[in-house]
């Protein structure tokens, strides 16, 4: 009858006994099953981790109750932990710019971008066109939108197409609305030719 004694003995441990016992199930447990240097890496490099993550997002910008800037994106991560606070756009973006009469001035699309909280600087990136309100179209792969400045500009190939020709070149400059832009190293006009049908003979 020994076994019924001790195991009477057992179930009636008191308090602090089980304490202890609760104390060492727990720490034995993570030297059964250790975590792996990937795991404990995400759990404690807070920085990678998005503090606000939207899908479909259309968000506008207003100024004295007049919409400034409008920009929409199929997905936003905002990362408040990092030494310097960035909001990218992995899946690309779409930003307009509004004259005083809320008309759209111009328009930037592109395939990634990351905006830079602390210096208001976006970085758009990967096809990325911009459309001023003449219609002029500028194509390049890497384009700076600095807020403070109030200017665009990018240190990359460039191409712009207006109704009569092709300019190509190296660096580009201009405000916001893409109207008073300059090429810094021109490498090339193409003319474009009309080419409305001419009525048969």
């Amino acid at each position: 009858m020994k076994t019924n004694c001790n195991s009477n003995s057992f179930w009636k441990l008191t308090g602090a006994s089980s304490i202890i016992l609760l104390l060492a199930i727990v720490v034995s447990l993570p030297s059964c099953t250790p975590n792996k240097p990937e795991e404990i890496k995400a759990l404690t490099n807070r920085e990678e981790l998005p503090s606000i993550s939207l899908i479909d997002l259309t968000s506008t910008i207003t100024d004295s109750g007049k919409i400034k800037y409008k920009f929409l994106t199929p997905e936003m991560l905002q990362f408040d932990q990092r030494k310097e606070p960035t909001i990218e756009f992995p899946q690309g973006l779409h930003l307009f710019i509004y004259d005083q009469n809320e008309e759209i001035d111009a328009q930037i699309k592109c395939n990634a971008a990351i905006y830079y909280q602390n210096d208001e600087l976006w970085e758009l990136r990967n096809d990325v066109e911009a459309v001023n309100t003449n219609g002029e179209i500028i194509n390049t792969e890497l384009m700076f939108w600095d807020g403070k400045k109030q200017t665009i500009y990018s240190d990359q190939f460039i191409k712009i197409t207006t109704d009569t020709e092709i300019i190509t070149g190296y660096g580009f400059e201009s405000d916001e609305r893409l109207e008073n832009y300059k090429i810094r190293n021109i490498s090339g006009i193409l003319q474009i030719e009309d080419q409305a049908a001419k009525p048969d003979e």
